[in-house]
């Protein structure tokens, strides 16, 4: 199970790469237009996708920044955010490869924000909430590209596993 998270966070950042090449062609107003998803533009959709894993990392972990709302701006700038964007992808895949693999099917308590309890939860389910979450995110965004009429990447996980990053996971 450990060999498939750390697949699920090779793929992230491969993904997540892919993404932000996408993006880049984008004009200034286009990057931060209203586009109709969840968090309006493409800009804010990249934050939350940044925020929330530093959410969950500093829930897993214990350590690192995150911030206070799930609409946060991190980063004004794009390659601000991509920067940022690459270490976290790093961080994830490095915790991810040191985490023994007895910690996957165990349980992990941290503090929930919202309603400030303490939840004991098992890991491996909310390493999967986690990668879905950037799964759907991202989708919001290639739909948004695809609206501008900008060329969207594949983000399909069967190129990604073809890929020389993803050969080692199949």
């Amino acid at each position: 199970m450990k060999q498939h998270f750390q697949m699920l966070a090779a793929y992230n950042g491969w993904a997540n790469k892919q993404l932000f090449d996408g993006v880049s062609v984008l004009s200034e107003s286009e990057y931060r237009q209203d586009a109709g998803l969840y968090y309006k533009s493409i800009h804010a959709t990249l934050n939350h996708l940044l925020g929330n894993d530093r959410l969950w990392m500093k829930r897993f972990t214990g350590e690192g920044d995150h911030p206070k709302t799930p609409n946060a701006i991190l980063y004004l700038a794009l390659s601000d955010l991509r920067a940022a964007r690459v270490l976290e992808d790093a961080r994830i895949l490095d915790w991810l490869e040191g985490l023994p693999v007895t910690a996957i099917t165990g349980r992990f308590i941290y503090h929930n924000m919202s309603d400030m309890r303490n939840i004991s939860q098992r890991l491996a389910p909310a390493l999967a909430h986690m990668f879905n979450h950037q799964t759907h995110y991202r989708g919001q965004v290639h739909a948004a590209l695809t609206m501008l009429k900008h060329t969207a990447p594949d983000l399909d996980m069967m190129v990604f596993q073809k890929s020389e990053s993803g050969r080692r996971f199949v």
